[in-house]
């Protein structure tokens, strides 16, 4: 029971740890990304590599595959690393426009568009 307690406590802790974590900046997320293409890439190779041994093996030991076997793919070389960044589109290009009424009179300042006309003093 004690364990089951200081297990829950704990996960709650962890999960308010994570929500206080900050976003990552541009050049951390750009950074990552060329980590995971370039993992994606290794494994590419590891994965060609794997297919020329499989295949010196299998010409060296197999026998000869009868007609009706399945055709196999061929091995494909992933080539050298080449990462190209994904272009950042300017903000007019993303979409991500306020609608035509808020460009007149934007809802953080309160105030109305146009000055209303002051009444007459009684």
């Amino acid at each position: 029971m004690k364990q089951s307690l200081s297990l829950l406590i704990l996960t709650f802790l962890i999960g308010s740890a994570w929500a206080k974590l900050a976003p990552p900046a541009p050049e951390e997320a750009a950074k990552a990304a060329e980590s995971a293409a370039r993992a994606k890439w290794t494994a590419q190779v590891g994965a060609y590599q794997l297919c020329q041994v499989q295949d010196r093996i299998a010409a060296r030991f197999g026998s000869p595959r009868p007609a009706e076997a399945a055709a196999i793919p061929a091995c494909v070389d992933p080539g050298p690393f080449a990462y190209t960044p994904p272009s950042e589109k300017p903000i007019e290009a993303s979409g991500a426009h306020s609608p035509p009424g808020n460009a007149h009179s934007p809802p953080s300042t309160g105030a109305p568009s146009q000055p209303a006309a002051a009444a007459p003093k009684s």
